[in-house]
């Protein structure tokens, strides 16, 4: 049976007046690994849309001697040792553990009440009656038991060649905390400065939130989380953060994963076109909106939002329908960004090449080998 998780104490939450949210990615479209430099220096200009209750980053490609298994990042809230015995029992059970470490923190890097991380390299042990289930669907399934079942652990990371770090303090201070630019490459950076406003800034809640290889850092706020949240319940994910930007990850992985719908489907999911625009479409176009409008209707993300979705070779960017959120995009040779500000872009690569605002609800996809398509873009604009 599945429970609800304890909601974080107040001696974990610490206290700040709060207000919006920061968001950078940057993807090198021939699949070269870069440091955290850029990432960590775009956000920094940034630091007024941040409150320190919240940051973190997303990388990918930076384990690539243990690219073929996925890759659990496992907090252990208040140094919970009963907790890392329980999972670790349960880890042995359903998976092969090929090598697991504490991750690497600095401790002369001052963060508010940081859990244990620890990492595991893991491939599915599945036993007989798991042998019709994917990969991807059996490693889901028992991280939704982790992080509804025992108490004190959250799996925030589960991916393969893809990291997830993050914890309570502006997101430079996390760099710091876990040595990013001196651990860490990878192709594909995005990072989150939170600046909460409807729950607590504590560790499991700061972005990004991921699921297998998903990430999403979103501003915003999504107030059909009810809605959305009991959605997803019927498809076995479970919301335990109090955060709405989980709701997020979740449906991206179902859209995108599952149900193997385009990105640029789920973008109109998410932002659909207004009823009375629909109606002025031409017939086909007519069909479709108002199919994915009322077969998709508890997976409509309501209220003002930006996102940077990411994968494996792929970047997204999306704001609200009537952008109430910003988002910019920007490009030069072989690197593509996205951010809430142009100045954070301009002010690691003053030099861009392209640079342009996307309409409400227009998602910008940038993927491996895209040249053709910024080129196209760069006519267009």
């Amino acid at each position: 049976m599945l429970v609800q998780k304890y909601f974080p104490s107040e001696r974990m939450v610490p206290e700040k007046d709060m207000d919006a949210c920061g968001l950078f990615g940057v993807m090198n479209i021939s699949g070269r690994r870069f440091g955290g430099e850029m990432a960590i220096n775009a956000i920094k200009n940034m630091k007024v849309r941040g409150s320190g209750l919240g940051g973190g980053f997303a990388i990918y490609g930076l384990y690539p001697e243990y690219k073929d298994y996925y890759a659990l990042h496992i907090m252990f809230q208040n140094q919970n040792l009963r907790a890392k015995h329980e999972v670790e029992a349960f880890l042995k059970e359903h998976f092969y553990v090929v090598y697991d470490e504490e991750i690497p923190t600095n401790p002369e890097i001052n963060v508010f009440f940081p859990p244990i991380v620890w990492r595991y390299f893991v491939a599915p042990q599945k036993k007989s009656e798991d042998q019709t289930v994917t990969d991807d669907e059996y490693v889901v399934n028992k991280v939704m038991y982790l992080n509804t079942c025992v108490e004190d652990a959250y799996v925030f990371s589960s991916g393969k060649d893809v990291g997830v770090f993050k914890g309570v303090g502006f997101p430079e201070e996390i760099a710091d905390y876990f040595m990013l630019d001196k651990l860490y490459q990878g192709y594909i950076w995005t990072v989150h400065s939170r600046f909460p406003t409807n729950t607590p800034g504590w560790w499991g809640g700061a972005h990004p939130f991921n699921i297998l290889d998903w990430t999403v850092v979103h501003n915003g706020e999504i107030s059909s989380y009810g809605t959305n949240r009991r959605y997803l319940e019927m498809f076995n994910y479970y919301c335990t953060l109090h955060t709405d930007t989980e709701v997020l990850a979740y449906a991206v992985d179902l859209l995108l994963r599952r149900q193997k719908l385009p990105i640029e489907l789920v973008a109109r999911i998410f932002a659909p076109p207004m009823w009375e625009t629909i109606e002025r479409m031409d017939k086909d176009q007519r069909e479709l909106y108002t199919a994915l409008r009322m077969t998709y209707a508890p997976l409509l993300m309501n209220g003002p939002f930006t996102v940077i979705i990411a994968h494996h070779n792929e970047m997204v960017g999306l704001t609200d329908r009537i952008r109430l959120r910003p988002i910019t995009a920007g490009a030069k040779g072989d690197l593509v960004f996205l951010s809430s500000e142009e100045a954070s872009i301009r002010a690691v690569c003053p030099d861009l090449e392209l640079a342009w605002t996307p309409p409400g609800g227009e998602p910008v996809v940038v993927r491996l080998h895209s040249r053709d398509h910024l080129l196209s873009l760069n006519k267009s604009i």
